[in-house]
């Protein structure tokens, strides 16, 4: 598995995680296809500018164009300041593989080698066992269940904090 980052060729990709009804079930259903272009060339501006890390989960290095997903950390102020996110989306051929843990672990590890993000807070969908799962696999402590905005949506989410400097357990635990 390769972390890249996100460039403006992966419409595609965008399209095929954000407005497809099964990738999208627990995050309030399909995106419009229309406004993935631009999602896709803010993100990349964002990557290239070190502004958040959003990265594409190349699962075989050998295969540069296949993207497996996408594995995120950014900041954004919450109405009490800013904090920090992760957030990850496998597409269906891809999971049950473990590259969303090992995506996400890798960036939690650059994020306490280089000391930055902060705490780290996930919001996976209440009913997605998976991601509880990695949230919980990767040393996150679950904080409460609660509604979040999402895409001008409101979803029930699990609320889950990690210091990565402090609370990420060794890899292969």
């Amino acid at each position: 598995m390769r972390l890249r980052d996100v460039t403006p060729d992966d419409v595609d990709a965008y399209v095929r995680m954000r407005c497809d009804p099964i990738m999208m079930a627990d995050l309030g259903g399909p995106l419009p296809a229309e406004g993935m272009r631009d999602k896709v060339r803010r993100d990349a501006r964002d990557a290239a500018a070190d502004r958040a890390w959003i990265k594409m989960i190349v699962p075989d290095p050998a295969t540069q164009d296949e993207v497996a997903g996408q594995v995120t950390i950014w900041s954004h102020d919450s109405g009490e300041g800013p904090f920090s996110e992760i957030g990850w989306m496998v597409l269906p051929r891809f999971q049950g593989r473990g590259l969303a843990k090992r995506a996400a672990r890798a960036l939690l590890e650059r994020a306490r080698d280089e000391d930055r993000w902060g705490v780290v807070h996930a919001f996976p969908a209440a009913g997605n066992g998976a991601s509880n799962g990695i949230c919980r696999s990767l040393g996150f402590r679950f904080v409460s269940e609660q509604s979040v905005s999402f895409a001008d949506r409101v979803l029930r989410s699990n609320h889950w904090v990690l210091d990565p400097r402090t609370g990420l357990p060794p890899a292969g635990a």
